[in-house]
């Protein structure tokens, strides 16, 4: 598959080593495809849908996903500088999508006020990622680097972050309750209180 056409059904397809940088989708559904060493930089996938799909080795930094429908997706070693998650239709009914990010780069992306529990980020570089007045609940944010991220008003109830570091979070300011922190790295947590730590 080499090419991909508006307004299309794609089912059970893989695509490998497509080239698409800059280029404008509209109306496409793709259920159960895996998409592997492509490159979609700066495209736009406008009113599409996205089911069940695998990204491994993907180039998706400032893709725009305006009016798509997302679900049920998993990223890996892929890369994802810039997008803004906020342009997708996230269903008010759900607060699940099961969304999966192993090893990829999310620099300067936006989460800003969006309902996504059980999110899974492993081993990913978040930084200067907006997650401010978003609910996280029950999400798994383990090895991660989150340096210069925003958190305020967001619900990270029962969030795992394990072995992640350079998080800058307020606990008056955000819900942390049943959190998992790494004992070293929670000390930053104590920043917020203006505790001063002394050996």
């Amino acid at each position: 598959m080499t090419d991909l056409k508006n307004n299309a059904h794609y089912f059970d397809v893989s695509f490998a080593r497509l080239s698409s940088p800059d280029e404008h989708y509209n109306g496409i559904e793709f259920e159960d495809c895996q998409f592997s060493d492509c490159d979609f930089s700066a495209s736009k996938f406008q009113k599409c849908k996205f089911t069940n799909c695998i990204f491994e080795n993907c180039n998706l930094s400032l893709v725009d996903f305006s009016n798509s429908k997302l679900f049920g997706l998993k990223f890996q070693d892929s890369k994802l500088v810039g997008v803004d998650w906020t342009k997708a239709i996230w269903a008010v009914y759900h607060s699940d999508f099961e969304l999966v990010f192993k090893r990829c780069i999310l620099n300067d992306s936006s989460f800003f006020g969006l309902t996504l529990n059980e999110l899974v980020f492993e081993e990913c570089k978040l930084h200067d990622v907006d997650f401010r007045g978003g609910d996280f609940l029950g999400s798994t944010m383990t090895y991660s680097d989150f340096r210069n991220s925003l958190f305020m008003r967001t619900n990270f109830q029962g969030v795992d972050f394990s072995e992640s570091t350079a998080y800058a979070i307020d606990v008056l300011e955000n819900n942390v309750k049943k959190a998992k922190f790494s004992r070293y790295e929670a000390l930053n947590l104590l920043e917020s209180l203006g505790v001063e730590l002394v050996d």
